[in-house]
């Protein structure tokens, strides 16, 4: 059976609602946009810049309303006044840097823990706390050159239904009865706020088009509809949140208001192509605030997010974002972490393109805070839209890169460990040969021109920030990047790679195996057919352009072939296998043999025994595991070698269906051992291994 996921830190505020996110894009970011792109154009306008060309910039409430930090803390927190202080700081320090987007989380549309409808069911605000009502908000906002968001949850507000009476507007005969299920089927994130949505009635498209046009009336510019499914923990049908995405997104375009669309919280990753076409971002995992003395902690949940966006970063572009959440960085006596741990978090967001909105109180930022938050180095990464990667996750020391089309890279170094530990950036990784110049963008320091690599000793979570340039760049095609083995049989190996987007125009790739040409594709992905079992390959990936010039090789890749008539399955269930601690099997109808090993982590582990190989090598392993949650990273142990891997989760609570991962692992000839847990942390249950 399955652990219990990680705490999701649901919104309790009195009784209701609730998450946050939120924000916007510079103005002077914007560029025009496809007709079909997420919230691209107002209906008829062939003109309209694209919404969220670039990740979103701004401020939000939430973070504010979720501490017990004094004097904040509560729904109570979000009132008129509050919000148009935040905004005059806003205006006056940080607009010119970027920021512009002003949200308004949860609570606005809330009296004393009921949620506050006009006559029509849809929503209004708490007069005793916006006494000029939301237009009132947004037209200040407006004046000082800013923008304003709102929050709502998903489906209907359990406070809206009145014995489905109350009529929808402009739909005669269509009452709150008409646009929900007989059975008041609850949806959303916590089950305590609203009603599904039921979108077989014609009544429910109209309540959707009535509430979107009611926003846009005000002068919302973006809109955050949270507790959003499959995802929030949650993915039975009562919780399948597609519908209700696909309805907003139309009638948001509809309004002829170009308004941006973000959802929230934790969605899967199993729906990220409807999340794409239908929105303009995504939050990737539960809330970054600790609700607690301050407003995050490095522990709850600032380091989780070094894994839980890996999966999403392909999925990242123009017009939709990964939202990594609120950016906490600017106030060390409220923030909850260090200095060289607001750096090292506002880095993963910029190397992510993500949207930069901070939940301080702004009227409290300090000095190392507002350097932060307005170094234009580094927000020019994040508004350059092109998320960074890990060349790897084995070990809490990481380099994580972007390689630009202008043949630079943008690279982060990462210590997430506790102690102070050397980071190496390899050029070998990043498909640099020769030297390259070297600069700091937090610092602003040039260390001039470096060759092979470039290291540094990092203190406990800290972080470096840098732009490598190499010397050489432009006249051929770049290297390929991140090639790697996803699948092997005693007679191939599959290959995947990164496609170059850097110096000339590349128009295919050459495949090398221990030196000779085995392959030549178009595509970022080749099966090299032909070879011998038991049998130690080297893969290098060449790119070449129309006129034959060729990139330097990649770097190599090792894989050895399994036995003839491999590769073979092993169980994790299997009685030959040793379980320690809580470990136990449980019945699981969707995986191999219909059961698998779970509660790992902790004191828990499952070592699969008997591993046959025919000779020492590194062999490609098919990890089949389930995880419900955002994801777990599992420990994995084999002969003195033991490695972390972050496993993808779908985030919607099922524990039942398998997902799978490859993970190069090194054995010896003969029998092996291969350990799976974490002795610090959960684990993902495990199904089978194959290799």
């Amino acid at each position: 059976m399955a652990r219990p996921a990680r705490p999701s830190r649901l919104r309790t505020l009195t009784c209701v609602t609730a998450l946050a996110v939120a924000l916007a894009v510079p103005a002077a970011a914007r560029a025009d946009a496809p007709a079909d792109a997420p919230g691209a154009k107002a209906s008829g306008n062939t003109t309209a810049p694209m919404v969220a060309a670039k990740p979103y910039m701004g401020y939000s409430t939430w973070s504010l309303e979720s501490t017990n930090f004094p004097g904040y803390g509560g729904e109570n927190w979000v009132t008129e006044t509050n919000v148009l202080k935040q905004a005059d700081i806003l205006a006056s320090k940080l607009k010119s840097h970027g920021y512009d987007y002003v949200n308004v989380d949860a609570g606005w549309n809330v009296d004393n823990g009921k949620n506050v409808g006009d006559a029509y069911a849809r929503p209004a605000a708490d007069l005793k706390k916006f006494p000029h009502g939301m237009k009132y908000v947004a037209d200040q906002l407006h004046r000082k050159g800013l923008k304003f968001g709102l929050y709502l949850a998903v489906g209907l507000y359990q406070d809206y239904y009145n014995d489905g009476k109350t009529p929808i507007y402009d739909a005669p005969g269509c009452t709150t009865k008409d646009i929900v299920y007989p059975d008041l089927r609850k949806t959303s994130g916590w089950d305590n706020v609203s009603y599904q949505l039921n979108f077989a009635s014609p009544c429910t498209t109209k309540y959707i088009q009535s509430v979107a046009d009611e926003l846009a009336s005000w002068g919302v510019d973006f809109l955050k509809i949270d507790g959003v499914g499959p995802g929030s923990n949650q993915g039975d049908e009562a919780h399948n949140n597609v519908p209700d995405i696909k309805a907003w997104h139309t009638a948001l375009q509809k309004t002829g208001r170009p308004i941006q669309f973000v959802l929230s919280w934790s969605l899967s990753h199993n729906q990220a192509d409807v999340w794409k076409a239908n929105s303009n971002g995504w939050r990737v995992d539960t809330d970054v605030e600790c609700y607690c003395d301050t407003l995050v902690t490095w522990n709850n949940s600032v380091k989780g997010r070094w894994n839980d966006v890996v999966p999403w970063i392909d999925d990242a572009g123009p017009g939709h974002w990964n939202n990594l959440d609120s950016l906490d960085v600017g106030s060390g006596v409220m923030d909850g972490i260090n200095n060289v741990e607001r750096q090292s978090y506002m880095t993963l967001w910029a190397i992510e393109s993500a949207p930069l909105y901070i939940g301080d109180d702004l009227t409290k930022l300090d000095p190392y805070g507002l350097k932060l938050l307005t170094n234009d180095e580094v927000i020019a990464v994040d508004q350059a839209g092109n998320p960074a990667r890990p060349v790897s996750q084995k070990t809490p020391q990481q380099v994580w890169y972007a390689r630009n089309t202008d043949g630079s890279y943008t690279v982060a170094l990462f210590n997430l460990d506790k102690g102070y530990s050397d980071v190496t950036a390899d050029f070998g990784d990043l498909g640099i040969s020769g030297k390259a110049a070297v600069r700091d963008l937090w610092s602003h320091k040039n260390f001039g021109s470096v060759r092979g690599q470039f290291t540094d000793n990092l203190p406990p979570h800290g972080s470096r920030l840098l732009r490598i340039t190499p010397r050489d760049t432009g006249k051929h095609p770049g290297v390929p990047l991140a090639v790697h083995g996803t699948k092997s049989t005693a007679t191939s190996v599959s290959l995947d790679w990164l496609p170059v987007n850097s110096g000339t125009r590349t128009t295919g790739y050459d495949v090398y195996a221990n030196g000779s040409k085995a392959a030549t594709v178009t595509g970022t992905s080749a099966t090299v057919a032909g070879l011998k079992a038991g049998t130690d390959y080297s893969f290098t990936v060449v790119a070449h352009d129309a006129r034959g010039r060729t990139s330097a090789p990649s770097k190599a890749v090792d894989v050895t072939t399994p036995a003839a008539g491999g590769p073979v399955s092993y169980e994790a269930e299997a009685s030959a296998n040793t379980l320690g601690g809580n470990a136990s099997v449980s019945d699981c109808s969707e995986c191999s043999g219909g059961k698998k090993v779970g509660n790992l982590g902790g004191g828990g582990s499952v070592a699969i025994n008997h591993v046959t190989a025919p000779k020492d090598g590194t062999y490609l392993m098919k990890l089949d595991y389930t995880d419900g949650s955002s994801g777990r990273t599992i420990i994995v142990t084999t002969g003195d070698t033991s490695f972390q891997v972050p496993l993808p989760g779908s985030n919607d609570n099922n524990w039942g269906s398998p997902q799978s991962i490859t993970v190069p692992v090194p054995l010896k000839a003969g029998e092996n051992t291969i350990g799976f847990g974490n002795p610090s942390d959960y684990a993902s249950d495990v199904d089978r291994i194959t290799l």
